[in-house]
């Protein structure tokens, strides 16, 4: 018990939960945007489900670290570049996501014509396929994180839980808000695109530090909020100029 009073298992542990914290809001992302294809009264379960799976495949992941770090063996080369298992994962994740991500851009923007006009709901087992396809991808790569910056493999498990848990307890509120504000929406499928693209990259061997991609999405999301409080200002305008409008029709009716 003595590394309860050790300072370094808790700044590892905090250090490394905020991390997975901030790991975790592209599958989020994708949770939500996956889950609002369903009925409104579906939507909690599959979020639920969704972050139970990536908890359950980190703990697995973390319980199989050999094989997991044997994954960075190089297989072949293609170009130059040694591919390896986690390579190929990566790939094919971000090819994936790019595919869904599109297809979900899409849908949205053909909405108002054709056979997207009317309310098409997915089937649950379906988003919950691919939910867990998605979270393989995700769940290795914090893996990965979490093997590169701690030793003890029962805080990287805490710090795991700890993080799916705030995901969990985050994930409706965001969900809910994703699905409220279509250019919130819009804005995350651009993101998922970008993550999609890093994750290629990163398979093929061309490393794209992690900060520059969440300053971008911070950023784009800060001004998307200055939009929003714009755009609900110059609604409370126009609506006060109907207003007054219709009082001085009145006032001129009644005089007459």
């Amino acid at each position: 018990m003595e590394w309860i009073f050790d300072p370094n298992i808790w700044i590892a542990f905090l250090t490394l939960s905020l991390l997975e914290l901030v790991l975790g809001i592209d599958n989020i992302i994708f949770i939500s945007i996956l889950s609002g294809r369903l009925p409104e009264k579906d939507q909690p379960r599959a979020r639920f489900i969704g972050l139970s799976l990536a908890l359950v495949m980190r703990v697995i992941l973390l319980f199989s670290l050999t094989w997991v770090m044997s994954l960075t063996a190089p297989l072949f080369t293609v170009f130059g570049n040694a591919l390896s298992g986690r390579d190929l994962i990566l790939v094919i994740g971000g090819l994936f996501l790019l595919f869904k991500s599109t297809h979900e851009i899409h849908s949205a923007l053909e909405g108002g014509d054709g056979e997207s006009s009317r309310k098409v709901y997915s089937g649950f087992s379906a988003v919950i396929i691919q939910i867990t396809l998605l979270d393989i991808v995700f769940s290795l790569d914090s893996v990965i994180t979490a093997v590169g910056m701690v030793n003890n493999i029962w805080v990287m498990i805490a710090a795991v839980v700890v993080s799916i848990v705030a995901m969990m307890l985050f994930a409706s509120t965001i969900g809910a808000f994703v699905q409220r504000h279509p250019t919130i929406k819009m804005l995350a499928l651009s993101f998922l695109l970008m993550i999609g693209f890093s994750l290629i990259v990163e398979g093929l061997e061309y490393h794209i530090p992690k900060g520059y991609i969440y300053f971008a999405m911070a950023f784009s999301v800060m001004v998307e909020f200055l939009n929003i409080r714009l755009r609900k200002k110059a609604d409370k305008v126009h609506l006060h100029s109907q207003f007054s409008e219709e009082d001085e029709a009145k006032a001129i009716q009644g005089e007459a």
